[in-house]
């Protein structure tokens, strides 16, 4: 009976591992993706912000959003925008 039962058991435990998280996928090549970019929040403007912006998002292009600032309504999808405060800090990063 104990040989048959340690078996089982083995079985049994091995269904209660928890399966690996998949592998965040890249957002497609030229058409911005905003979810993730919560770490840009608070980065100030710069090249080095602009390149990881670009990465994270797949956006062919950004705006850089001042306060105040005049900007057009058209919708890109290949955008994105972050808006920042009066010290260039991004406050909020969204597609269009």
């Amino acid at each position: 009976m104990i040989r048959l039962a340690f078996p089982l058991a083995l079985l049994a435990t091995g269904g209660c591992q928890q399966p690996s998280a998949p592998e965040p996928t890249p957002p497609p090549p030229g058409k911005c993706v905003a979810d993730g970019l919560a770490g840009l929040t608070g980065k100030t403007k710069s090249e080095a912000v602009t390149k990881e912006a670009l990465r994270l998002s797949g956006a062919k292009t950004i705006r850089w959003i001042a306060p105040g600032m005049a900007v057009t309504m058209d919708y890109r999808e290949d955008r994105l925008n972050l808006d920042t405060d009066e010290k260039g800090k991004i406050v909020r990063a969204h597609c269009g």
